[in-house]
């Protein structure tokens, strides 16, 4: 019992697995074209089919047709034999009255037997005339359906490719989604921002330099001058001239500054002496 379960769950798993493989593996554009295929083929068969059966029912028509046209024939004959032995019986000759009298049975006979043949063949006409209607109104009908399938085969096949192209489309929108930050265009915009922000801070510290470099050169031309000032106050009547050229504002300071000066350097030339 429990080797017949195993049995049975093995078989099972491996037709749902086939049965995947040949899910997976059917392409519908080609089970479409092999169905197209198959039932073209059935029609060319049914094409055969009916064929053969119209030309055995013209074969049986053709028999009718001569039996009918023997059944006139000897009919004909008969007539002919029967009207001849009368000619002879009136001129008094029996003997060739009676021959022509059996002709004409023998062509009645004939006669008989080609309308029987005739009559039998009427309901074998009859019903394979019908046969060959219904053959052929299924051939029709066929070769409609084979026109709706191939027409249907046109449309799924179209719609299949249109649904292929959606997909892919689809995906291919997915994979660039412009509102997906982990997107590949979010994190190339991050750098490029990245990118300019540390532009800007170097334009700005470039611009602080440069501030910080005139300012030194202020502070330097500053410096410049007052050592100027200063040795045009220690060479005496330049110093004066200096002094004047430096502009009025300053010449008062620059000349009690000079007075000072001159004061101080002679006091200590004093002490040097006295020491």
């Amino acid at each position: 019992m429990v080797k017949q379960s195993i049995f049975g769950r093995i078989s099972t798993l491996a037709k749902a697995n086939i049965n995947a493989m040949l899910d997976k593996a059917e392409d519908p554009q080609k089970m479409l074209d092999q169905m197209v295929r198959d039932y073209t083929n059935n029609i060319a068969e049914a094409e055969a089919a009916v064929a053969q059966t119209i030309g055995n029912l013209r074969m049986i028509e053709d028999d009718y047709r001569e039996d009918q046209d023997a059944a006139r024939s000897w009919g004909q004959k008969a007539i002919a034999a029967s009207q001849k032995a009368d000619d002879f019986r009136t001129k008094g000759d029996a003997a060739s009255a009676d021959k022509f009298d059996n002709l004409a049975k023998v062509a009645i006979e004939r006669q008989m037997d080609s309308e029987r043949q005739a009559k039998s063949a009427e309901p074998t006409i009859t019903s394979q005339r019908e046969i060959v209607e219904r053959l052929k109104t299924g051939l029709d009908q066929m070769k409609v359906k084979r026109q709706q399938l191939v027409s249907k085969r046109d449309e799924l096949t179209a719609r299949a490719k249109s649904a292929h192209a959606q997909s892919a489309v689809a995906d291919a929108v997915k994979s660039i989604d412009l509102l997906d930050p982990t997107s590949e265009v979010s994190r190339f915009e991050e750098k490029v921002r990245r990118e300019e922000a540390r532009v800007r801070g170097q334009q700005e510290l470039a611009a602080s330099s440069l501030d910080a470099q005139f300012e030194s050169l202020e502070d330097l031309g500053e410096k410049t001058e007052v050592e100027a000032r200063l040795a045009a106050l220690k060479s005496g009547g330049a110093g004066q001239s200096a002094l004047t050229a430096g502009g009025s504002e300053d010449s008062d300071l620059a000349l009690d500054y000079g007075v000072e000066t001159t004061a101080e350097q002679g006091a200590e030339q004093t002490r040097v002496e006295r020491g």
